[in-house]
């Protein structure tokens, strides 16, 4: 069973057999466990979100869409989601800056690469490191934390259209040079 594919794994998972389901979980759990525990920064929270993710995973495997991406970029997302939504319900207040940027080597280095250990998140962590520090602590703020570019302009001092752009400037790079890495360029 540990051969096949993702996706019959998923079928598995949603007609109930139990044994296509424990394997399943297993070839995911350290990633989903991974990237709540990069959003959240808590274990046993991301214990939950991790719990959650295969309980949302069981109950909506039917609508899954492979032209979509991968199962495991549809699993990881929805883990991904939960955590934001789990951090937003705790949280009454953004990231104080100074903590930014520890939180920037965080997604650049261990919990998500405990998570996304794939060629494909190797190259979105590399292209974000490689980001301007302001924009890359937007987009962060954007992405993982899922705050607002108001909230942002607000948590860094900074005029709503500055925030603006520093997240579209950073979505331009990190397409760019992702885009390049695909056709094969190295050139950024």
């Amino acid at each position: 069973m540990d051969r096949l594919p993702d996706e019959a794994l998923l079928s598995g998972l949603a007609t109930g057999d139990p044994d296509l389901a424990v394997t399943f979980v297993r070839r995911f759990q350290h990633r989903v466990f991974g990237v709540a525990m990069a959003v959240t920064g808590d274990p046993q929270l991301a214990e939950d979100i991790a719990q959650q993710t295969f309980e949302r995973a069981w109950r909506h495997a039917q609508i899954y869409d492979s032209r979509r991406g991968s199962v495991a970029t549809w699993l990881t997302t929805i883990a991904h989601n939960l955590a934001i939504d789990a951090v937003r319900a705790r949280r009454t207040e953004p990231v104080a800056p100074e903590d930014l940027d520890a939180l920037l080597g965080v997604v650049t280095e261990t919990p998500e690469r405990w998570a996304l250990a794939d060629e494909a998140s190797s190259r979105l962590r590399a292209a974000l490191a490689r980001l301007p520090r302001e924009q890359a602590r937007a987009l962060v703020m954007a992405g993982i934390y899922g705050m607002t570019a108001q909230q942002i302009a607000d948590a860094e001092g900074i005029p709503l259209g500055t925030a603006k752009t520093r997240i579209r400037a950073a979505m331009a790079k990190l397409r760019k040079t992702l885009a390049s890495v695909r056709r094969g360029d190295h050139a950024e």
